[in-house]
């Protein structure tokens, strides 16, 4: 389970229809413990895909690798990814499977004509051949 504070949720919303039609990506830091995550912290990251950032994004490995340091930091873990996919369903892609790392949870926004339309929160496994919906609370 995941829970993303109302303060990261609203920035993440914010961040994912500001860079409509293209994918915004960002870290998500905070806590966890007994299985259940808390996102305290949404940090913008730039997409990095050289080709069409309208469907498909690229994190940097230093840009990661900021994130976690950021998180250590504040005394926190980095807990996942998020993401934006426009005009489409918040979905794991195959893309998304390929590039995902299974300690993460991996939040995706759908942006349906600039506007937020639903999210959902992924696991992939340690094969990175599947990944299963993890439960999402935001707010």
């Amino acid at each position: 389970m995941i829970h993303i504070d109302g303060g990261p949720w609203e920035q993440m919303v914010a961040h994912a229809r500001r860079t409509y039609p293209n994918e915004c990506c960002g870290a998500m830091l905070g806590t966890q413990q007994n299985g259940r995550k808390h996102v305290t912290v949404a940090m913008e990251l730039e997409n990095a895909s050289e080709g069409s950032q309208r469907a498909r994004y690229e994190l940097r490995q230093e840009d990661l690798l900021r994130a976690d340091s950021e998180a250590r930091r504040l005394g926190l873990d980095l807990i996942g990814i998020y993401h934006s996919h426009p005009d489409c369903d918040a979905y794991f892609s195959e893309t998304d499977l390929k590039n995902s790392c299974p300690w993460y949870s991996f939040v995706v926004l759908s942006v349906r004509g600039a506007e937020f339309d639903h999210a959902n929160s992924w696991l992939p496994n340690f094969e990175q051949t599947s990944a299963e919906k993890e439960e999402l609370t935001y707010g």
